[in-house]
């Protein structure tokens, strides 16, 4: 890990940015930025989970391993991996948009990041994430907006969708009800400029990063919190 800090380190050094001229039809990075250090999605993703980690409690489910489960979580009692295929750490074998593969009322909290970009049923998959909560519980979401292909998800299942914050509301409104949604729009044309050029977090200031302009929507959070019976 420290090796790879390192290597990171000396490639932001050696090659940064010409903020100046950034006139090239190539991106200066295709991973995201990882070869240079933290993708800037993953900035507002955990400063998000950070947030609301209170809610990371009881039950926790998160898709296909549970690190920001732990990373987050607080009282946690009992960690649960979903994947439509078994694995050594998954515990429930379903599909988010077939309710018959999935239990129902199971978790308190159910944390889902930069999932439903890939899945091209998506009404279907929130039904899915409702059936999986108890009543009272807590979806923790994050989706893609301004953002390049996933090359890995495309050529294996697909990358299907960028959201706004207009239309992550209706999405999750319509099955757990308008007031019981909350969704924030992070990013600005610097920040989404750098994500697409493969810039990293370590190459931008704090400031940059957490500048808000609605009209450049990077990444949207949801906490979506299901009735109590």
């Amino acid at each position: 890990m420290k090796i790879r800090k390192v290597i990171k380190s000396f490639k932001r050094k050696t090659s940064p940015p010409d903020w100046h001229n950034l006139r090239s039809v190539h991106p200066i990075s295709r991973t995201f930025g990882l070869d240079r250090g933290t993708p800037i999605d993953r900035y507002y993703i955990e400063n998000f989970l950070r947030k609301e980690s209170a809610h990371i409690q009881g039950v926790v489910l998160e898709i296909a391993e549970s690190t920001y489960s732990k990373t987050f979580g607080h009282n946690v009692n009992q960690y649960e991996v979903l994947h439509t295929k078994p694995g050594n750490n998954v515990t429930i074998v379903g599909d988010l948009t077939d309710l018959t593969t999935l239990p129902a009322g199971k978790v308190d909290c159910f944390i889902c990041t930069q999932t439903f970009n890939f899945i091209y049923d998506i009404q279907a998959a929130v039904k899915g994430a409702y059936h999986l909560l108890k009543p009272g519980g807590i979806f923790l979401v994050t989706l893609a907006g301004l953002s390049q292909i996933s090359r890995y998800d495309m050529d294996r299942w697909g990358d299907y969708w960028r959201f706004t914050s207009l239309s992550a509301k209706k999405l999750f409104a319509d099955q757990f009800g308008e007031s019981q949604v909350e969704v924030k729009a992070h990013g600005n044309v610097l920040a989404a400029i750098a994500f697409l050029e493969g810039i990293s977090v370590e190459e931008l200031t704090r400031e940059e990063l957490d500048f808000v302009d609605e009209d450049y929507q990077m990444i949207l959070t949801v906490k979506a919190q299901k009735m109590a019976s």
